[in-house]
């Protein structure tokens, strides 16, 4: 799997569409963000998420998009059940990152 991403015109379409969902939210200004991306990228490739859809989203150009998944800081990560918010960390630590896409399993 790869990583898709998404902005408020296709945000809402694909967290309804697909059933298990992790957002990335990021801004081109965060250091944290640009660093995790390559591990996004790898988790994305992980066979236990195989099933789950990675999206990432600049919370700067998608307010709607951001609001969805009440984000306050920077890198903040959500998870979507059939269109639903889960839950969200704000976090750079792969490992917790880890443990929130599990709990979509």
């Amino acid at each position: 799997m790869a990583v898709e991403l998404v902005n408020d015109t296709n945000f809402e379409n694909e967290i309804r569409e697909n059933e298990n969902v992790v957002v990335k939210y990021f801004a081109g200004w965060c250091g944290s963000c640009r660093l995790f991306s390559p591990k996004f990228r790898r988790l994305s490739a992980d066979d236990r998420f195989a099933g789950v859809k990675f999206l990432d989203v600049d919370a700067e150009e998608s307010p709607n998009a951001r609001n969805l998944g009440k984000v306050s800081n920077l890198p903040t990560f959500a998870i979507f059940k059939n269109g639903e918010l889960v839950e969200t960390i704000a976090s750079n630590k792969e490992d917790q990152v880890v443990e929130l896409i599990l709990k979509l399993k």
